[in-house]
C-alpha cells in the first residue's frame, strides 16, 4: 500500500468507527473528533489525487485539469465538487474553488463538519444561533439571531477544523482568496428525509431590525451579531462535479 493509498485509507476507516455508533450512544466524542482532526493535518493535494503543477489553474477545474468539462470562461467562476466517498454515517468529499467565487451561507442541520484546506487560501465566516431562539417577524419573511463563531482567512498549510451540530460556526460561507480546495467530512450526510435539508441564509448587521428587550444579549459586541434571513438557492451558485482520481477506498 502507497503512502497516498494508506492516508485517505486510514482516514476512511477511522471515519467509519468514529461515526457509526449504537442507536442511543453519543454520536462522536470530542476526542475522537481530534483524532479526525489530527489525520486530516496529515493529507496532502497529492493524498487525493490533486496535482500540484496545476495549482495556478483558476477556472475552477482546479488539479483535476479542464479536460474532464467544457471550456469556461473565467467569469463564470465555477465550483468543482468531488465526492470521495458517502455512506448513511459520513460524507468525503472535495470543492475546487476559484478565485473570489464563493459557497453561500448555509447550514447544516444535526451535523458534525471538520475540513482541512488542501491548498490556497479562503476566507470563511460562520455563525452559530443564539439559544433559547431570538426571531423578529419582518414581513413575510422572519430573521433570526446569530453570534459570529469565526471570520477570518485560512491559508495552507493550516490545521484542519470542526463544527458541530451547535457550536463552531454551523452555518457557515467560504469565499476563495486564491484558488483553493477544502477536503470536507460530513457526519452524517445531508439527507432532507431526515430533517438534514441543506438551508441559505443572507445575513444582516444587528442594527438592521428592532433590538429592544436584547441589550442584555451584545453587551455592546452588537458587531458580533447578525441576522440571518431564510433564501433560496443563489441562482449564482455554480457547481460542477468532478471525477475524484486519488486512491480507491476499499469499504
Amino acid at each position: 500500500m502507497t503512502k497516498n493509498s494508506s492516508c485517505i485509507q486510514a482516514l476512511y476507516g477511522l471515519c467509519r468507527k468514529t461515526f457509526t455508533t449504537p442507536s442511543g450512544t453519543p454520536f462522536a466524542s470530542s476526542q475522537a473528533i481530534q483524532k479526525l482532526c489530527s489525520l486530516l493535518d496529515t493529507i496532502t493535494p497529492s493524498d487525493v489525487g490533486l496535482k500540484e503543477n496545476n495549482a495556478d489553474d483558476d477556472r475552477g477545474h482546479g488539479f483535476f485539469g479542464e479536460n474532464l468539462f467544457d471550456r469556461v470562461g473565467r467569469w463564470a467562476q465555477p465550483i468543482t465538487f468531488v465526492d470521495i466517498h458517502e455512506c448513511d454515517n459520513f460524507t468525503m468529499c472535495i470543492f475546487c474553488l476559484p478565485t473570489s467565487s464563493a459557497i453561500p451561507l448555509h447550514d447544516h442541520p444535526g451535523m458534525t463538519v471538520l475540513s482541512k484546506i488542501l491548498y490556497g487560501s479562503m476566507h470563511v465566516k460562520g455563525y452559530d444561533w443564539v439559544e433559547p431562539a431570538c426571531v423578529r417577524e419582518i414581513g413575510s419573511s422572519p430573521v433570526r439571531l446569530a453570534k459570529l463563531a469565526v471570520d477570518k482567512v485560512l491559508t495552507a498549510p493550516c490545521v484542519a477544523s470542526a463544527l458541530y451540530p451547535k457550536s463552531g460556526g454551523n452555518l457557515h460561507c467560504f469565499t476563495a482568496v486564491t484558488p483553493c480546495a477544502v477536503l470536507d467530512v460530513l457526519a452524517p450526510p445531508y439527507k432532507e428525509t431526515a430533517g438534514r435539508k441543506c438551508t441559505y441564509y443572507h445575513d444582516y448587521p444587528y442594527t438592521s431590525f428592532p433590538t429592544e428587550s436584547l441589550d442584555g444579549i451584545c453587551e455592546g459586541k452588537e458587531e458580533e451579531y447578525a441576522w440571518l434571513k431564510e433564501i433560496d438557492t443563489p441562482n449564482d451558485l455554480y457547481m460542477r462535479p468532478g471525477r475524484y482520481t486519488g486512491p480507491q477506498i476499499q469499504a
